[in-house]
Parts: C-alpha cells; sequence; structure tokens
C-alpha cells in the first residue's frame, strides 16, 4: 500500500513562492497563492494573458526567462507548471537539495508535495488528497462544498451570523441563479421575508424551525405594504432573531432594497447587502437576447415601467430614449406597452423595431413573444402575455435569427 500523504496548511504570507512556468495550469494555481499574501515569483519566457495581467497589476512578480539553478534560494514553496519534462525534472532536483516542498503539476508522485482539490466556504479551507486520483478528490471536494453551502452538512462550531438582517439578491426566479454566498446565508436564517418574485423553490428546503414571511408584492393586486414590511424585518432582528430578505433579481433594481436598508440603518439594525444576478440582464440572456452587441447596440437603459410616460409622477425623459438607437430594458409596464411604444415611436423610434417580452424569465413558466414595435402591445394581448414579465426594445431583440441553422 502506497504511503498517504499529510495534509497540511502553509502559512505563506509574506514568504517566496516560486512558480516555474506561466502557462494555463499555473493560471490556475495563481490567484489562491497570491490570495495567501505571498510574495509570488513566476519564471517563465511566455506567460498567458490572465498571468501577466496579474503581473502587470503588481499580484505577482514575473521574471521573463528560462529557469536557472539557483532560483530556488530562499524559496519556501515552489510549483513546476512548464510543460518541458526535464525543466520540471531540474525543479524538484533543487528544491530537494535546498530543502523545500515543491509540487510538480506533470507528475505529482515526482514531486514532495501534492496540491490538494481545494475550496473555500465562510471562512472554511476545504483539501482532499485521494492519492492522485484528481477526478475523485475534485468531485469529493465540489460534492462537500454544495452540502455545506446548500445546509445539506452542519458546520455546527461555525461563527453565529451576527444579530441583524441580510438583504439577499435571489436572482431572476430560477433557484440556481441565486449566489452562493446568498444560498449559505439563507440555509442560516431564523426568519425569511419572502417576495413572490423571489426563488421560491428554495423556501421548501428550509428547516421547519424557520419562519416564512409572504411580502408579496402581486401586480396590480393586494400587496403587503413597505412600512410592514420594514417592521417585520426590524422587529424579528430586535428579537434576535437572523432575518434574510430574499428579494427576486437584484435588490437595488427596482426593488425597494436601498428603502429596507435605510429603515433598517435608522432602528439600528445591521444589515448585510448580498447582491443578486438582475433580471433585467438575466431574462434577456435566456432568451437568447444580449443587451448590447458588437456594432449594433453600445449603449442600455433599464427603466421602470410601474408609471406611464404621461403620467405626472414618471421621473424618465422618454423623448430622450426615443432617439437612443441602443437598447431599452423595460422592467414592468406590460399593461402599459401600447403608451411606451407609442410615445417611443412618435419620439423617433422606428416602428419595425425590434421587441421580445419574456413573461417569468428563467422559470419553468417562461414564455417569449417576438414582435415589433408598432405590434407589440396588441400581441402581448392576443397572446395573453402576464405579468411578471421583462420587455427589451431594440435591434438587439432581432438577433435570435441569427441562431437559426441554415438550409442545407
Amino acid at each position: 500500500m502506497a504511503e498517504q500523504h499529510y495534509l497540511v496548511g502553509l502559512d505563506l504570507a509574506g514568504r517566496r513562492v516560486v512558480v516555474v512556468g506561466g502557462g494555463t495550469v499555473a493560471q490556475r494555481r495563481l490567484p489562491r497563492l497570491v490570495a495567501t499574501g505571498a510574495k509570488v515569483e513566476v519564471i517563465a519566457p511566455e506567460v498567458t494573458p490572465s498571468v501577466q495581467a496579474m503581473a502587470d497589476a503588481g499580484e505577482l512578480t514575473w521574471h521573463e526567462r528560462r529557469y536557472a539553478g539557483g532560483d530556488l534560494a530562499d524559496a519556501w514553496y515552489v510549483l513546476c507548471c512548464t510543460s518541458d519534462t526535464d525543466v520540471n525534472a531540474s525543479v524538484a532536483a533543487e528544491a530537494e537539495l535546498v530543502r523545500v516542498f515543491c509540487v510538480r503539476a506533470d507528475a505529482g508522485s515526482e514531486g514532495s508535495a501534492v496540491t490538494p482539490a481545494s475550496g473555500s466556504y465562510d471562512g472554511l479551507l476545504i483539501g482532499v488528497l485521494a492519492g492522485g486520483a484528481h477526478q475523485r478528490s475534485a468531485a469529493v471536494r465540489d460534492a462537500l462544498l454544495d452540502a455545506l453551502r446548500e445546509g445539506r452538512v452542519s458546520d455546527q462550531a461555525r461563527t453565529p451570523e451576527l444579530p441583524g438582517v441580510a438583504l439577499v439578491g435571489g436572482g431572476p426566479g430560477d433557484p440556481e441563479l441565486i449566489t452562493v454566498r446568498g444560498r449559505r446565508l439563507l440555509s442560516r436564517a431564523d426568519v425569511v421575508v419572502a417576495d413572490r418574485l423571489g426563488p421560491r423553490d428554495l423556501l421548501d428546503e428550509l428547516p421547519p424551525s424557520v419562519t416564512v414571511i409572504d411580502a408579496a408584492k402581486i401586480p396590480y393586486g393586494r400587496a403587503a405594504t413597505q412600512e410592514a414590511i420594514n417592521d417585520a424585518l426590524i422587529t424579528h432582528a430586535r428579537a434576535g432573531k437572523f432575518v434574510v430578505r430574499l428579494k427576486g433579481g437584484d435588490p437595488y433594481l427596482f426593488g425597494r432594497g436601498f428603502e429596507e436598508l435605510i429603515a433598517c440603518a435608522q432602528a439600528g439594525v445591521p444589515v448585510t447587502v448580498v447582491p443578486g444576478i438582475t433580471s433585467a440582464f438575466a431574462v434577456p440572456a435566456v432568451a437568447d437576447v444580449p443587451v448590447t452587441h458588437r456594432g449594433i447596440a453600445h449603449e442600455v437603459v433599464v427603466v421602470s415601467g410601474h408609471v406611464g410616460p404621461d403620467d405626472p409622477t414618471s421621473l424618465t425623459d422618454w423623448s430622450a430614449l426615443a432617439k437612443l438607437r441602443g437598447t431599452i430594458v423595460l422592467m414592468m409596464g406590460v399593461d402599459k406597452l401600447d403608451q411606451f411604444a407609442k410615445t417611443l415611436i412618435e419620439g423617433g423610434r422606428p416602428s419595425s423595431t425590434p421587441v421580445a417580452v419574456v413573461q417569468e424569465g428563467t422559470t419553468r413558466n417562461q414564455r417569449i413573444l417576438r414582435s415589433t414595435l408598432d405590434t407589440v402591445a396588441a400581441d402581448v394581448v392576443s397572446e395573453g402575455i402576464r405579468p411578471p414579465a421583462v420587455t427589451i426594445i431594440g435591434p438587439v431583440a432581432g438577433l435570435a435569427g441569427e441562431l437559426e441553422q441554415p438550409e442545407s
């Protein structure tokens, strides 16, 4: 039976670490080495653009030459990452002479150290070794991290969250599109105040002990007042509960997130803000609509459609929007599309401008309507498109046709 490696954590902060080679293997290893605070030096005649960018940013030092004997003097740790077996062997031999641990990326068993499959979770650094079976160690690492992030493996000794509120952007609706941090904080919640547009499927995974408060803002129907939501956040946080405010999309893009932050701050309740993937860009993407595209759209404007263009409370200069040639992403406003389309056409937008309307994007109920500015309002009615929906106006909305396979 082969001898097992001894798994250990190295404090490399401020210590010289030498990486020989600047290709894709080195590129994968360098970010974590840099993050340790090590004084990283790369020795290679050529490096990838990403490695060069790290050198240009001062994150590491690049010696633009081949490895030479004596390069490992005063090093604490060495990685051989070249594609030349002879060079790697020479580096490993010198490392053995100067008694510094050395990793050989090309032949792990030939070095004096090996790099584990590693990842981080909430202050933990997870490392897995499988005796050189890299795919196995990576698979176990990934499974363990997923289990920790989803709460399937308990971290009993973890540092408790500070009492207060986490303002979490849940993404456009697909439960897999919440951020890693957002999902981790959700798994720790004592109380969850959830919007209808958040990733609702994740609520089913919460333990029975978690209190879930429905703060659904149903368009054109019953709604929890913002004051009631603020009060729920503050009351439960002051009671010593960890409260997650789970919102759809990103909290600060037409999500009233900053209003909730202000209310908590004025009440002395600490808040952690976790940005989310905004529906304004994610929903068009899943409908094959890039909000910008080289040579077609050099600007993108995200507009709230909760009030019409002629409403005295509107803060939007629709005449200016009509003069733009790029992309308009209209959030909400499905019931007022006739008003918005008419205003844009009268302001100079061609009536033939492509439009895409995506209902409940990224969810199992997603529907996509493709139209033009002059007919989109009637098409939405005839097709029964309803909120929540994102409307994309501009030439990019017609690019999906480029994906069609030419007839043979």
